[in-house]
């Protein structure tokens, strides 16, 4: 079983090709249960943000697997496939790891360094592991992910800054109110989740003079208002169709609900408009597909920041911005992934191990055995210092080939000295596959453009191999 990691991010899909795709909360579950009742896929998670689409699997076959999961991705997006591989980005094996520790360490994000996407990931996997997809290999490596992602802020800074998707998008707000930004503004607020509350909380730091917050739920805006107020800002709740009432005296409109379909129409904006304004409205849309209907953009007095807007702009910020700190960020993730593979590839071995020592003892038995049925009368006490004796020689004979072999095996020609192994002494394959299955492929970065030559290939052809700097995976 080898690990897979298919999907679409800010990097490689325009955020009309993300939107199509973007997976509702309440849709996951049944996502993963179809990929796991197809062939190949044995556990699976999946991980929908306002930038990226994307499921880390495990996998039987890398063709297999791949046309597995893009296939339930395809059909719940209604995407031909030649459309959605086009967008594609793909990670096997030890790519795989690679890229699952630098997107927890926030490397691949919109907003370098950013460490919403820490909660995102443990959210993907609490729901994969409420829906039972989640087993042993996809436990240890997300967890192995989370500490990575944990430990490349803790020791570069790459988040001192606190930046984020919101931070950015109201930076953006703050420049177009003009003046002295958003210290003083009026904000309504879309959305009393976690984009919702981290919103409030850089708009009450930026000195925001009222957040209301309209929200499905009365009783989940109510909740994040009384936090808003204890922190010392002026802040109340309402319904959603309050909308238009709400904006006539307001600066700028945040909406950020994991809602399939637009939430803020443009007859309330515009009713909203109507009144008597001499300044400008701006309206920042955070949701994956969008919160904001597109016309409300065109109309007069509107400013609109939204994903689009952000992702032309941060592709462009180069990380030099953050000093050394990205490199350093990007040197711990691949000594991180080094050592994790390393573990990997000896656990790997255990089984030979274990098959040689108890091929070993087995021999050691027999020859005991034979020796009881020719001297019957030898003495007992005899017999059981030959025995220690035997067996002493046996231990010591086998055990710098079993240290070397495990210590070699975390190379990444590994797999071989346990073949050798395994021929030499004739130990059953199947035997040591049951204790831990080795891993099937090598290193493997598929672009995009690739994608739709490898669905199409035969199941049993290797996988195209390519490998890139850190800095340079997808």
């Amino acid at each position: 079983m080898s690990v897979l990691v298919v999907g679409l991010s800010h990097r490689s899909a325009p955020v009309e090709v993300l939107e199509r795709l973007a997976v509702a909360p309440d849709d996951v579950p049944k996502l993963l249960e179809e990929m796991l009742d197809r062939t190949h896929v044995e556990e699976a998670v999946l991980l929908s943000t306002c930038n990226r689409i994307e499921v880390c699997a495990v996998v039987d076959a890398f063709h297999g697997g791949l046309g597995d999961v893009t296939d339930v991705l395809g059909a719940y997006a209604g995407f031909p496939l030649g459309e959605l591989s086009d967008h594609l980005f793909v990670h096997y094996a030890g790519s795989a790891v690679q890229h699952l520790f630098q997107l927890a360490a926030g490397l691949d994000s919109m907003v370098v360094g950013e460490s919403q996407i820490l909660g995102q990931l443990r959210g993907a996997y609490a729901t994969a592991d409420q829906s039972g997809s989640v087993g042993k290999v996809l436990h240890e490596l997300v967890q192995q992910a989370l500490r990575v992602g944990k430990r490349v802020h803790a020791g570069t800074g790459i988040d001192e800054a606190g930046a984020s998707i919101v931070s950015e998008a109201l930076r953006d707000a703050g420049r177009e109110l003009g003046g002295t930004g958003l210290d003083g503004a009026r904000a309504v607020v879309v959305g009393a989740g976690a984009m919702g509350a981290l919103a409030a909380a850089h708009l009450r730091r930026a000195g925001a003079a009222e957040i209301v917050v309209l929200n499905r739920s009365v009783e989940r805006g109510e909740r994040l208002v009384d936090k808003i107020r204890e922190q010392g800002t002026a802040a109340r709740t309402g319904p959603l169709d309050s909308l238009a009432v709400e904006l006539r005296d307001a600066d700028l409109l945040l909406a950020c609900t994991g809602s399939i379909g637009h939430v803020v129409h443009t007859g309330p904006v515009a009713d909203a408009l109507s009144a008597a304004r001499r300044r400008p409205l701006v309206v920042c849309d955070l949701g994956l597909p969008r919160d904001v209907d597109p016309a409300v953009a065109e109309l007069p007095g509107v400013r609109m920041v939204d994903l689009t807007t952000l992702q032309r702009r941060l592709l462009d910020v180069t990380e030099d911005a953050a000093g050394g700190s990205i490199a350093l960020a990007h040197r711990m993730v691949e000594e991180e992934a080094q050592q994790y593979l390393a573990g990997q590839r000896s656990a790997e071995v255990t089984p030979t191990v274990t098959a040689l020592r108890r091929r070993a003892s087995e021999v050691v038995d027999a020859e005991l055995l034979r020796l009881d049925s020719r001297l019957p009368d030898l003495d007992g006490r005899v017999r059981e210092e030959l025995s220690r004796t035997v067996r002493r020689v046996v231990d010591k004979l086998l055990h710098t080939p079993t240290v070397q072999v495990k210590r070699l095996a975390e190379g990444p020609d590994g797999g071989s000295y346990a073949a050798a192994l395994r021929t030499l002494f004739e130990l059953d394959p199947q035997a040591a596959a049951a204790v831990a299955a080795p891993v099937r492929g090598t290193d493997a970065t598929v672009d995009g453009t690739d994608v739709t030559a490898a669905l199409n290939a035969p199941l049993d052809r290797t996988p195209s191999i390519g490998s890139r700097p850190p800095e340079q995976i997808s």
